[in-house]
């Protein structure tokens, strides 16, 4: 697996920015996974990650991926209070089952955790890459942090979006409230992607609402799969809705995990399907509108 990173979307003109990133020509299956997590105990949801990418692997899945801050739970508060302990360095020998995992069966994983910027001494919430031979090949930090996350003392990132590549598939991530914000899957899109990953924690009432509205609107927004690992019950001060879910890129629901716990759905993405779909809307032919145009007029009525 290699990746790249995005590049803001101001620092090259409209036409520069047109996906050229050629088609996939192969299926890819991929796997997103929920489960309830002990709080605050890295090495207990490492080994549930673990246990999680051999059931994926076993359903014939090529990667999984796992909801925000999987391996600590959403607990900003005690993450902010010991950062010494509960962030999640890359040598972190807490996430070695994880890559065992990974390794034994080559299935890579996304996998939600607090990190601490060595440099700045900042928290983010960001999303590790862990290859098929368990080695940590990105790490992802959201972009979109709330006004909760940013109280709590978690930043959000200036360091650009991220893209990892999977044999021919492009899949650009996300984080949670990231996937609010139209142009957060657009820049995905726009470098090439052709799935959008997403880990999450979306309760129950409105945030089901937001799952069952954003994921088809992002997918049809930019004619490419959406992925979303959300948390199953208690999580810090929120309970998960689970649902983890995929769908296609039309924005049909292709799979979903309902509310087991834990729970795994499957989905294989297909290119042909990509192809047709990116053939009938063609959205992302057009030149994207980063910025209000110059002028624009108004009709006053009354």
């Amino acid at each position: 697996m290699t990746t790249t990173v995005q590049t803001p979307s101001d620092a090259s003109p409209p036409s520069a920015l047109l996906p050229t990133a050629p088609m996939p020509t192969a299926p890819l299956s991929i796997a997103t996974a929920q489960a309830a997590l002990a709080p605050l105990d890295v090495a207990a949801n490492a080994a549930t990650a673990a246990a999680l990418v051999r059931r994926a692997a076993d359903e014939g899945a090529q990667l999984l991926l796992l909801s925000e801050l999987f391996l600590t739970g959403y607990e900003l508060t005690g993450i902010a209070a010991d950062p010494d302990r509960l962030t999640v360095a890359p040598d972190d020998p807490r996430l070695d089952p994880l890559a065992a995992a990974c390794a034994q069966t080559g299935v890579p994983v996304v996998v939600g955790a607090p990190v601490r910027d060595a440099d700045t001494g900042l928290l983010h919430i960001a999303a590790l890459v862990l290859d098929g031979s368990g080695a940590q090949a990105a790490a992802y930090r959201k972009q979109f942090a709330t006004p909760t996350e940013r109280a709590a003392g978690f930043a959000p990132s200036e360091s650009g979006g991220c893209t990892v590549r999977l044999r021919d598939w492009r899949l650009g991530l996300g984080i949670c409230w990231d996937s609010g914000f139209p142009e957060h899957a657009r820049a995905a899109a726009l470098d090439g992607a052709h799935a959008y990953l997403v880990g999450a924690l979306f309760g129950a009432g409105s945030g089901a609402h937001q799952v069952r509205t954003l994921f088809p609107a992002r997918a049809m927004d930019n004619t490419l799969y959406t992925v979303l690992a959300n948390h199953i019950g208690p999580s810090g001060p929120y309970v998960g809705w689970g649902h983890s879910a995929v769908w296609g890129p039309d924005g049909t629901l292709l799979a979903d995990a309902g509310e087991a716990d834990p729970g795994l759905a499957v989905t294989t993405l297909d290119p042909g399907v990509l192809a047709r779909v990116r053939a009938e809307e063609p959205v992302l032919l057009q030149p994207p509108l980063h910025a209000p145009p110059a002028r624009r007029n108004t009709a006053v009525l009354g």
